[in-house]
């Protein structure tokens, strides 16, 4: 049996030198737009990290793709995350240069070499989004929707098997929120598979079909139907 993209059985993540994350279980299928909820301190940003293998995985069974998570050794990292592009909520762009540079930056460190396959890539990715218009514009001129507009077209180059977004409306006003749900919905439409973590009600009712509630070192499934303001936050 074909084993799903994101496969996590009784995991103990390990958060710091004194805390433990325990017994998490998740799966995701290739495709999926899930999102991950819970309250502030809940443990989904470390969930998170530990797919990218920022977080250590001491227990348990955790497979991202063909990568044993359990048994990711240091050297493989950026390997793995060449499969996983990252959103993150305080976009963590590089301000002394351009929107086209940035990308540049990023496909080079991850090994690409022509400068004509670069460059076609990078305008893909621009037209995916929607921002080829803003390629020449300096990142620190940018608004924040525009800026996380670029930081999603950052987390398509490699070609990711999953995106994963922590809190990527947290700093947008309402009318970019929505712009920025847009896109993850039509990358989705594409093929690519969505994780979203959030605690944001409002987008979660507009746009969420799976949720998986992150509380107390567990994974719980929750309806959308019995999706309330109250289980998110309890």
């Amino acid at each position: 049996m074909q084993r799903q993209l994101v496969d996590f059985k009784n995991v103990t993540i390990q958060i710091d030198s004194q805390k433990y994350f325990n017994d998490v279980n998740m799966s995701i299928e290739k495709g999926e737009f899930v999102f991950l909820i819970g309250k502030t301190g809940s443990g989904k940003s470390s969930l998170l990290k530990s797919i990218y293998g920022e977080k250590k995985i001491i227990e348990g069974d955790a497979f991202i793709s063909d990568f044993n998570l359990c048994k990711l050794k240091n050297d493989k990292i950026p390997v793995l995350r060449r499969k996983i592009g990252i959103i993150f909520q305080d976009f963590k762009l590089l301000n002394d240069r351009n929107v086209f540079n940035n990308l540049v930056f990023v496909l080079k460190s991850t090994g690409w070499k022509k400068k004509e396959l670069i460059e076609e890539r990078i305008m893909e990715c621009l037209e995916k989004v929607h921002i080829t218009k803003l390629k020449n514009k300096l990142t620190s001129q940018l608004s924040g929707g525009e800026t996380q507009k670029v930081a999603i077209c950052r987390a398509l180059l490699n070609n990711p098997e999953i995106i994963i977004a922590d809190e990527p409306t947290g700093n947008l006003d309402p009318v970019s929120s929505i712009e920025i749900m847009e896109i993850l919905k039509e990358i989705n439409k594409n093929g690519n598979t969505i994780l979203v973590a959030t605690h944001d009600f409002e987008l979660l009712k507009k746009y969420g079909n799976r949720f998986m509630k992150c509380t107390n070192g567990n994974i719980e499934l929750i309806e959308k139907k019995n999706l309330k303001l109250e289980n998110i936050y309890k």
